[in-house]
């Protein structure tokens, strides 16, 4: 006991004398030394136990305002409407405050009726490489351009404006000016991009205050449907506000009694897209991308409306050109064939594995990247890919609008409501309305059986086109029409003989390997697509009309 009592004495005075050594003025680095260690083990502690105040607030998520999202929900509704009011400016103004206003999470919680995080937030290209075509003091003549419209800046720019650009252009002394039929659009493309555009009935009343007397509408719609209806609707309150008016016929022309039934301007249409698509697909013609298993689905909008037959004469039209691989579908499904999953059947049945997509429509839109190409479920896309039959979907998104041929037949339907409405305008004097400088075999349509084109020919002459004037060749089916005048009958008999149009002498070959020499001539063409009048004089010396179109070029090759 005595010795452990005389260790811990002695243990204690020798920390006693550790202690006074470490206060003696002899010692001072080391108490420095002492004192740094001592902060620096304290800030090491404070970091790893004890986080600052302003840390722990970053590594907690912001709580979102809810209300603000809802709020900018609501405001996304009540502009998803198909009305104009005097508040619609300032409702598509606020709107777009509100959605600024959220942070980057608030925005992918907006979710209403309409309202969704694309809304304001999808990127659909440049808006300031369109035109809305709405300025004034236009002149005494307009040609107002009427499209359903989209959201979507770049089909915008690339499929509308490309229609009315090569319309300003096919006739510079009209004053081309936009409408679109779609309020739900307008007030899209106000509250997102703020550009100002149209509707049906603001342009009209833009044309009467400017002073417009002659006004000329070409609709980009594709049939007489229901916004062909309306539009006509709208017109009519405004009769009487202009010395002429006139609407142009719609992209695929007249409807027709039944699915059968066919015109020139569908055949353009069918030719002009599937070129396209087959090309883009990396094919020469539709028989190469058919060898190679490849089909193509054209997807229009599909209607109720009675026009609606218009698919089907489109998938008729197809056929009687020979495009077995090119098939002509619905988003609506009506007619009930064109609906997605009867296509899908249509491909499989006719054996091809690989399918592109592509739109039937003016524009590539909402309907085209979303419906068509999206990645949901419900998409043209995926239903063909889970369908499991095809070895590859391929999409092209793209509109009819930016196709030159599609320009080329809407300014040929311009020019008829123009000189319908008694203008004297000539497409040749559009250089957007010609084809190339080139040579190119063309259908020639005439109203008789007894003056057309020999029948080893196949209803087709050749067509040169140089300098902006066309000349059609046709071989006739003998030698019994001696000279041919452009024009009327009536004025063919006082011409000048240098006028009228003299043959040579053609050798045309049959399928039974027959020969037989036929009258040709070289016939002036002032347009395509439109009838213009020819008269003809035979063996009995007498003068007679005919009506007859060129339709149809394609390159020779």
């Amino acid at each position: 006991m005595r010795r452990m009592i005389s260790l811990v004495l002695t243990a204690l005075v020798a920390t006693s004398c550790i202690g006074c050594a470490a206060n003696t003025p002899t010692a001072p680095a080391k108490e420095e030394e002492s004192r740094e260690a001592a902060a620096k083990n304290a800030e090491d502690t404070s970091s790893e136990e004890t986080p600052p105040a302003d840390a722990a607030a970053q590594e907690e998520p912001a709580v979102p305002d809810m209300e603000a999202v809802e709020k900018t929900a609501a405001l996304i509704d009540a502009i998803y409407v198909q009305e104009w009011t005097d508040t619609t400016k300032e409702q598509c103004a606020a709107a777009r405050a509100a959605w600024d206003a959220l942070t980057k999470e608030e925005k992918a919680l907006v979710e209403g009726e309409d309202a969704d995080p694309d809304y304001f937030g999808r990127d659909t290209g440049d808006a300031s490489l369109d035109d809305p075509r709405n300025l004034d003091e236009i002149g005494e003549n307009e040609l107002l351009v009427v499209s359903f419209g989209t959201s979507f800046n770049d089909s915008r720019a690339n499929d509308i404006k490309s229609i009315e650009d090569a319309l300003q252009e096919a006739y510079p002394d009209w004053s081309v000016r936009r409408a679109f039929t779609s309020q739900i659009i307008l007030n899209h493309i106000l509250a997102r991009d703020g550009e100002s555009i149209d509707n049906m009935e603001q342009a009209l009343v833009r044309a009467e205050e400017n002073g417009v007397k002659n006004l000329i509408i070409q609709p980009t719609h594709l049939m007489h449907g229901a916004e062909y209806d309306e539009l006509e609707d709208t017109l009519a309150e405004h009769e009487g506000s202009f010395a002429t008016v006139s609407i142009a016929e719609p992209l695929l022309g007249k409807v027709g009694k039944d699915a059968s039934e066919v015109n020139t301007d569908k055949e353009t249409v069918a030719k002009a897209i599937t070129q396209e698509a087959v090309e883009k697909a990396g094919y020469k013609t539709p028989e190469e991308a058919a060898g190679d298993g490849t089909a193509f689905v054209f997807m229009g909008h599909g209607t109720s409306h009675t026009a609606k037959v218009s698919y089907s004469q489109m998938q008729a039209q197809v056929d009687s050109l020979g495009y077995e691989n090119v098939f002509i579908g619905t988003v609506e499904g009506e007619p009930e064939e064109t609906s997605c999953e009867n296509i899908i059947e249509a491909v499989k049945e006719a054996g091809y594995t690989k399918v592109v997509l592509r739109p039937l429509m003016v524009v590539a839109g909402d309907h085209a990247n979303n419906d068509m190409a999206g990645e949901d479920e419900d998409s043209w896309r995926s239903m063909f890919l889970s369908d499991g039959a095809f070895e590859s979907v391929d999409c092209q998104i793209e509109g009819l609008g930016r196709i030159k041929a599609i320009q080329d037949l809407y300014a040929a339907h311009t020019l008829a409501a123009m000189q319908g409405a008694g203008f004297e305008i000539s497409a040749v004097e559009s250089p957007s309305y010609l084809p190339a400088d080139g040579t190119y075999s063309a259908v020639f349509n005439t109203d008789s059986s007894m003056f057309r084109v020999n029948e080893a020919n196949e209803d087709k002459g050749i067509l040169t086109v140089k300098d902006g004037k066309m000349t059609l060749h046709v071989s006739l089916i003998s030698k019994k029409i001696l000279q041919l005048y452009p024009g009327k009958a009536e004025d063919a008999k006082n011409a000048d003989p240098s006028d009228l149009l003299e043959p040579t002498v053609d050798t045309v070959t049959y399928d039974d390997g027959m020969t037989e020499e036929v009258y040709g001539f070289d016939i002036p063409v002032p347009a395509l697509e439109q009838d213009f009048d020819l008269a003809i004089i035979g063996e009995k010396g007498k003068w007679y009309d005919h009506v007859v179109s060129v339709s149809s070029p394609e390159p020779v090759q």
